[in-house]
């Protein structure tokens, strides 16, 4: 089990584990792995081909059935036998066991470029300092004075792994404090885990020394950049007064992705639910009177059309979204932060064109709004806690806007009872609010700028149009339930806090700052303020999902 466990929490539990159940299979714990699904046992003890644990590690590449998915990065040979003699042997599990979930670690990913940066100028066929070689798997297992230097699946016999953990003035520290050592903690951990993982490493990988990539001098998205676009913005917004705001269609420029916004008018009302309501939450009063400055929001959530130019963009960007090459010069959209490559296409195959974007976190949310008004010279931002439960109720005060009675939800949204497949459909095909908005309640929760507190309702006062400042990254408030939520969830002042929890398929480490990887029903829509801010408020609204993990 002790070699098994490390594999198994790395490339398993992610989807089949205590918060994850695809394929209605769970194995975090014995009991779980041995009752598998509608297609048989997980694991039979004695018996690997009557164990699906095994039997779909060995399945061909391209099957659909494979396990881990291709996509994801089949196991190696090593791995696959570990798991098969373990199953042989009776499948031995202490009592006390349950399977956690650790970063999958893969050798091309993790482990190739850490080792050409940080060791083959000084272990190669050329300069093989103590002996040590680590041009190629054989030569990287066996040579050396201090051989083996991998030993697979333990880290103390692993001297790759113990010279790295020295104190920074020890001599054996590895590499050593001149050539750049100690290693960042997360690269050390990739080494830790990459060996209790089983060390795997393709017998045809052949590792030359690189050049070692320098953390990012300089980011350009920064207060003044948004000094720039805030002197755009206002040349460009020609509306001065509410009597002059009308509904309007428009288009991203750079792409052509159509969107349209509706007027929501100035007003008042009482934020949160009444304690008679049905399945109201404590977190949802007191009931608040909020004033609303008029604003435009969009009628439908952002689609995949709008939102994939902006994460998907093919350019050299470091971990923190910054381009690693720019001018001075060049237009103010490109050089807005922007995310990093998903690991696998964020929309999980439930479908692009006409969808809602999801799986962002709210700081990639905030930066595209400000992608987008560099652009346009419109001031976009997410609504505030207040704004989109405004818009949302639309000058009614029942629990969803059409009454409240539940039945009639399925006219207006998808949820857990009509949602298509279990799954997220394409925007608009539900009849809108009195207000004009689709999708407001069910489909995908949607984003707002405020961090979460129980009692922010009466902490802000009655100024609708402010939020609740960030501090830390988790957690936000989502509103509006989603396609997976009872009725209940997608009532008018029904809030969700976020977690981290929302990203545990993330195998990055550190994990990203732009993707929720597990948070496949959330999206978010934009709004437009009539009021343009001062350039520290616009500079804080983009700002406000706290960059950092």
């Amino acid at each position: 089990m002790k070699q098994v466990k490390p594999l198994l929490e790395g490339a398993c539990t992610h989807c089949h584990g205590a918060k994850e159940d695809k394929g209605d299979f769970r194995m975090h714990t014995l009991e779980d792995m041995k009752k598998g699904n509608e297609n048989g046992p997980g694991l039979t003890p004695g018996d690997p081909s009557k164990s699906a644990i095994y039997t779909t590690l060995i399945l061909d590449a391209e099957d659909d059935m494979v396990m881990p998915p291709k996509k994801e990065g089949l196991l190696e040979k090593s791995q696959i036998a570990i798991i098969k003699t373990w199953i042989e042997q009776g499948a031995e599990w202490p009592a006390d066991v349950t399977l956690e979930q650790t970063p999958r670690i893969t050798f091309q990913k993790h482990i190739q470029p850490l080792l050409e940066e940080n060791c083959l100028s000084c272990h190669n066929p050329d300069k093989a300092k103590g002996d040590w070689i680590a041009s190629t798997k054989k030569e990287a297992f066996e040579s050396g004075e201090n051989a083996p230097n991998i030993v697979p699946f333990d880290t103390a016999k692993s001297a790759i792994y113990t010279l790295t953990t020295l104190e920074a003035d020890d001599d054996d520290l590895m590499p050593p404090k001149k050539s750049g050592g100690p290693l960042p903690k997360e690269q050390i951990t990739f080494l830790k885990l990459w060996i209790e993982q089983g060390a795997p490493w393709p017998d045809d990988a052949k590792l030359t020394a690189k050049e070692k990539k320098g953390p990012a001098t300089n980011n350009p998205d920064n207060l003044e950049l948004v000094k720039k676009i805030h002197a755009f913005i206002v040349q460009t917004s020609k509306e001065k007064k509410e009597a002059d705001m009308k509904p309007y269609e428009s288009k991203v420029p750079k792409t052509g992705a159509p969107y349209s916004m509706v007027v929501i008018k100035s007003g008042e009302f009482m934020m949160g639910s009444p304690d008679s309501e049905a399945n109201r939450a404590d977190d949802e009063g007191p009931l608040t009177k909020k004033k609303i400055k008029p604003f435009w929001m969009g009628k439908y959530e952002v689609s995949w059309d709008e939102y994939e130019p902006f994460q998907l963009t093919n350019i050299g960007r470091n971990k923190d979204g910054s381009r690693q090459v720019w001018s001075p010069t060049d237009k103010p959209e490109d050089l807005i932060s922007q995310p990093t490559p998903p690991y696998q296409p964020m929309d999980f195959g439930m479908g692009r064109d006409k969808y809602p974007a999801i799986c962002m976190t709210h700081h990639a949310a905030n930066k595209y709004c400000q992608w987008l008004s560099a652009q346009t010279g419109h001031f976009y931002r997410l609504p505030t806690e207040a704004e989109w439960e405004y818009a949302a109720r639309a000058g009614t005060t029942t629990a969803w806007f059409f009454g409240n009675d539940a039945k009639d939800l399925k006219d207006y949204a998808w949820f857990f009872e009509n949602a298509p497949n279990f799954q997220y459909a394409k925007i608009g095909l539900k009849k809108p609010n009195p207000w004009g908005l689709h999708d407001i309640y069910g489909n995908v929760c949607e984003w707002t700028l405020d961090q979460y507190a129980e009692d922010s309702f009466s902490k802000l006062g009655d100024n609708g149009n402010i939020w609740n400042k960030s501090t830390t990254p988790y957690p936000h408030v989502a509103r509006g339930g989603h396609y997976d939520d009872d009725p209940e969830l997608c009532r008018s002042a029904a809030r969700r806090a976020s977690n981290p929890d929302w990203k545990q398929q993330d195998p990055q480490l550190p994990k990203s700052i732009w993707y929720l990887t597990d948070a496949t029903w959330l999206g978010f829509r934009i709004v437009r303020p009539l009021e343009i801010p001062t350039v520290e408020e616009m500079f804080a609204a983009w700002n406000n999902g706290v960059s950092k993990e």
